[in-house]
């Protein structure tokens, strides 16, 4: 994933012995090499594998946000419009879809981009990389919890840093639009009763904890390495009831393969230099004035061009067009942010290397009926993370194993026009990860899982009136080798088996009225590339992917196969209640 930088390519068998080549660097240069175009004439479709959107049966009102050629942008301000609401926002839409349409043709590297609105992050994505014959790709993701951004003018901007000169001469051109519709929706049909809010509505208010424009790159903060901490400024309105902090996370450069990195003394005991580092674990915190209230251990995303490219074409990898966030629930903490003054949200990487993106977006709900709410913090724990790790290696060949947990806590109290209730929210994270280094170091066997459980209770007099749980498990299998060495030539082998696996349910009064989604999305990838110095001379990539979707409103299932932009086998079931 080529981002805010460009690195000159490395010749493939410059790195150090070649028994070492097939490490983090070539992987990385890897991911940036370039098959030759075949004679096909038709654009190739790239998509990434998921639900689509289920929207009221009535025609929705069509809003054109942007349309751009992005070209030579890296290092360049993001491209902007002006917002202004369409007339047909004459109340609040049940849906709310924003659309991404890309084409381009040529020869390109996948570039991370993201999409912004007065500051709030919508979107955070990877393009393709595209062919001589040219690729299409769509992105649609509902953007309906942040409705109220769409009620006000403000500056929509998009950044998608690209370079094209006499080598890369891929341009973006991309159309991207809203569509709103208006009709009633299962989502959205309980209204407050007993005096209970509707926690599950969207937020009357999303604030922006992202850098301010202008800027010559993204929005995101830069965070450069493990003690950077980055960090913004905000006020809370006093008649807050309710606040969820929204976080975007994506990993470049140095830690774009952080969950292949070798500890550091396996590096500087074998001399190697330029290798990325700091071992496998990453940890995205989420600070409220210096205090760690919460944290992320973040899915393993795979770009479009990442380890191999051929895998990802045209299936791309979990994750690459929409990125997942994360939600952490600092209600309890609204005690302390009602005081009328600015407060500091910051974010910090455990072990990070040149560089994380990160920023967050903070929902809000505010009492209509008071001017001022009022809290208190409970009970606070967050000690740190215990890491537990074996390194066993002689030379190049070793292994090595790392565990980790942690469990953060928070419960506080709200008192608004809805009376007094109380929040916990509590996160279990476990991580575990062993990585092998095999005939020299010309093998690299990566397996991990990463698993969280996030739960979150509200509470007054009579019970529980609100509940939702999350439980996240994010598997990861990782085979690379290189062989059949012939001087300038060799083949890299790859197999790939990537999960997420999401568990969520919510319950709220009246009766605890209940929801549920189950979703379990696997790939299973395997690919040889035959290389002749720094290029492709051919190649096979073959993807499977199962995407099991269950919930209160239907269940979809598909079971796709990809080689070599050609689709093997498509079998889709979609059902709606």
């Amino acid at each position: 994933m080529n981002t805010s930088s460009f690195p000159i390519l490395i010749l493939l068998l410059s790195l150090l012995p070649f028994s070492y080549s097939h490490l983090h660097k070539l992987k990385s240069t890897t991911s940036r090499l370039h098959s030759n175009p075949d004679n096909t004439t038709s654009p190739t479709t790239f998509f990434e594998v998921t639900r689509p959107i289920p929207v009221p049966d009535t025609q929705p009102c069509y809003y054109l946000l942007l349309q751009h050629d992005f070209a030579y942008t890296y290092n360049k301000p993001p491209v902007t419009s002006s917002y202004t609401p369409p007339s047909c926002l004459t109340q609040t839409p049940s849906r709310i879809v924003l659309e991404w349409n890309a084409t381009c043709k040529g020869r390109q590297f996948d570039r991370i981009f993201g999409v912004w609105l007065g500051g709030v992050e919508l979107l955070r994505s990877c393009t393709a990389e595209p062919r001589a014959t040219g690729i299409i790709w769509t992105v649609q993701k509902d953007v309906t919890k942040y409705s109220s951004l769409f009620f006000k003018e403000s500056t929509f901007a998009v950044y998608l840093g690209n370079l094209v000169d006499s080598t890369y001469t891929g341009v973006y051109h991309v159309n991207v639009s809203l569509y709103f519709y208006f009709e009633s929706d299962k989502l959205y049909l309980l209204d407050e009763q007993d005096n209970i809010p509707a926690f599950h509505f969207p937020a009357d208010l999303v604030l922006p904890i992202s850098r301010n424009l202008p800027l010559n790159d993204g929005l995101w903060f830069l965070i450069q390495n493990s003690s950077d901490i980055q960090s913004k400024e905000l006020t809370v309105p006093s008649n807050a009831y309710r606040a969820v902090l929204e976080v975007y996370i994506s990993f470049h450069s140095d830690d774009e393969f952080w969950y292949s990195n070798p500890p550091n003394n396996y590096i500087s005991e074998n001399n190697l230099t330029g290798e990325p580092g700091n071992g496998p674990f990453r940890e995205v915190t989420l600070r409220l004035d210096g205090d760690v209230v919460g944290a992320v251990w973040p899915f393993t995303v795979i770009y479009t061009g990442g380890i191999n490219p051929l895998l990802w074409r045209p299936i791309t990898g979990i994750g690459s067009f929409n990125l997942p966030s994360y939600n952490i629930e600092i209600t309890p903490f609204l005690g302390r942010l009602l005081d009328g003054k600015p407060h500091i949200f910051g974010f910090g990487v455990t072990n990070a290397l040149d560089v994380w993106f990160v920023d967050a977006n903070l929902h809000l709900w505010l009492d209509q009926k008071s001017s001022k709410t009022d809290g208190n913090l409970l009970k606070y724990e967050a000690p740190a993370y215990v890491p537990r790790t074996i390194s066993k290696f002689d030379g190049l060949d070793g292994e090595f194993k790392i565990n980790a947990q942690r469990r953060i806590s928070s419960t506080g109290w709200v008192k608004s026009s809805y009376g007094q209730f109380t929040f916990n929210f509590s996160q279990e994270l476990h991580f575990q990860n062993f990585m092998e280094f095999r005939d020299n170091a010309s093998i690299q066997l990566v397996r991990q899982t990463i698993e969280s459980t996030y739960s979150t209770y509200a509470r007054n007099l009579k019970g529980v009136v609100y509940t939702e749980q999350v439980h996240h498990t994010f598997p990861l299998y990782l085979y690379t080798s290189t062989a059949n060495v012939v001087q300038d030539n060799s083949t890299f082998v790859t197999n790939i088996i990537l999960g997420f696996d999401e568990k969520w349910s919510i319950g709220e009064k009246p009766e605890l009225e209940f929801g549920f989604r189950f979703l379990t999305n696997m790939q299973n990838a395997h690919g040889d590339l035959m290389i002749s110095g720094n290029s492709i001379t051919g190649g096979i990539g073959t993807t499977e992917e199962v995407y099991d979707y269950e919930s209160t409103d239907g269940c979809y299932f598909r079971n796709v196969s990809s080689s070599n932009y050609t689709i093997l086998y498509d079998l889709i079931k979609d059902f709606l209640f």
